[in-house]
């Protein structure tokens, strides 16, 4: 019986998703299961090519930076040229300059290219969720959302694990296998996406002026933006706050990998079911419980004198992170005019190359002059702040969208949404 149960809610979460949408859930898996080098980015260039720490951290910012670039243009490029268009020259110029970061030898020549790399592969980001959503019913966005995120972690899951086999044999490998994997998701783009663009009628015109201009005019929604800014620094601290702090306090690299690895196993094991059940909830309420979690559960950290105690705090933020991600992103479309969903999924992508440039200052300078608790407490109340965010900012929350007629632009592949 709890077998045929299983069974019966991974079909009831699968089902009634359009084809093109599983294509573009194949590349985003594709493209993940490739994603070797920042995995292994740092170790190759401190311990193969022999530079310091301090270069390696330049080098990451400077990836960071190529993507806060990117994110606003690859935005009006997908309003502009298309979803198929942006996806298909973002994926070939992140595979070619990944192959190419590869045999970069002088340090200003790898640091200029890795900016490039980041730079092409954020690029894409605005285009896959607007895509999503034009192609899959309102009703089915947050579930949607959910099924892309589980395929990025599960691909993510998979490629950090092999990284560390590849770059025993060749660290070039991993670049070329990467920018191998990266072709094969704009093969696929290619070959089975359409594209899904909603055709303009003589009464959209008006739709031309949607500028990067009227997204920053968007008072709601430059806050909602603001909000996932704040969201997304707190998350970025598993990346770079909770290493460095379970490294002063004695822990092992072995010991940190233990802990975060939590994080991948939950959220390939729970968001498909914990999905199920936040689907049709409150955004509100979702949105401002997750921001508590993911304040309090780094907030926790503090507490933590063991690994599986720091194990322990992973769980509480991973969760707030399962029930976040489809809910943000489901928000923002609903927030999104139709032929303006590029540039504002690129505003809030945005949001998010920011907190990965910034955040990795702020952990550092905050544990070097006052401590690891005195982060950890800020985590608490940057979460608290966005939590009281959301409570304030969607009180009036406009009613969902429906869905209408098909456009020809689609070939009958998905139903495209009013937004």
């Amino acid at each position: 019986m709890a077998i045929a149960g299983l069974r019966r809610a991974a079909r009831e979460s699968v089902s009634g998703l359009p084809r093109a949408f599983w294509w573009l859930w194949t590349s985003t898996l594709v493209n993940r299961l490739g994603a070797f080098v920042a995995t292994f980015m740092a170790l190759y260039l401190t311990v193969d090519r022999g530079y310091s720490a301090s270069y390696a951290g330049l080098v990451a910012s400077l990836y960071g930076l190529g993507g806060v670039v990117s994110s606003l243009g690859g935005g009006v490029m997908t309003d502009r040229l298309g979803r198929r268009p942006t996806l298909l020259i973002a994926q070939s110029s992140t595979a070619a300059s990944v192959a190419l970061l590869g045999f970069m030898q002088g340090p200003v020549a790898i640091a200029a290219v890795a900016f490039l790399v980041g730079m092409a592969s954020n690029a894409s980001r605005p285009a896959v969720q607007a895509m999503m959503a034009d192609i899959v019913r309102p009703e089915d966005r947050v579930r949607a959302f959910s099924l892309n995120y589980w395929a990025i972690n599960l691909g993510f899951a998979v490629s950090s694990t092999a990284a560390g086999f590849i770059a025993e044999v060749s660290y070039r490998a991993g670049f070329l296998i990467e920018a191998g994997m990266t072709t094969l998701c704009a093969v696929v783009v290619f070959l089975k996406l359409p594209e899904s663009r909603p055709q303009r009628t003589a009464t959209d015109k008006a739709a031309d002026e949607v500028g990067l201009g009227t997204v920053l005019r968007d008072g709601r929604y430059m806050g909602v933006v603001g909000l996932s800014f704040l969201v997304a620094v707190v998350f970025q601290q598993g990346a770079v706050g909770l290493p460095v702090a379970m490294g002063k306090a004695g822990f092992t690299p072995a010991d940190y990998g233990m802990a975060i690895a939590v994080n991948g196993v939950l959220i390939v094991a729970l968001q498909i079911p914990v999905t199920r059940f936040i689907e049709k909830r409150d955004p509100r309420r979702l949105l401002v419980v997750s921001s508590v979690l993911a304040g309090y559960g780094f907030g926790l950290t503090a507490f933590a004198g063991s690994v599986g105690l720091f194990a322990l705090t992973v769980c509480v933020w991973t969760l707030a992170e399962i029930v976040n991600a489809p809910t943000q992103t489901s928000l923002v479309v609903r927030l999104s005019p139709v032929h303006g969903r590029g540039r504002y999924q690129g505003m809030y992508t945005l949001s998010w190359s920011l907190a990965a440039l910034i955040a990795p200052l702020m952990s550092g300078l905050v544990i070097d002059r006052f401590g690891a608790e005195w982060l950890w407490g800020l985590c608490a109340v940057v979460g608290t702040v966005a939590a009281a965010g959301y409570g304030v900012l969607m009180r009036r929350l406009p009613a969902a969208p429906t869905a209408t007629a098909v456009p020809a632009t689609t070939t009958g592949a998905a139903e495209v949404t009013a937004g």
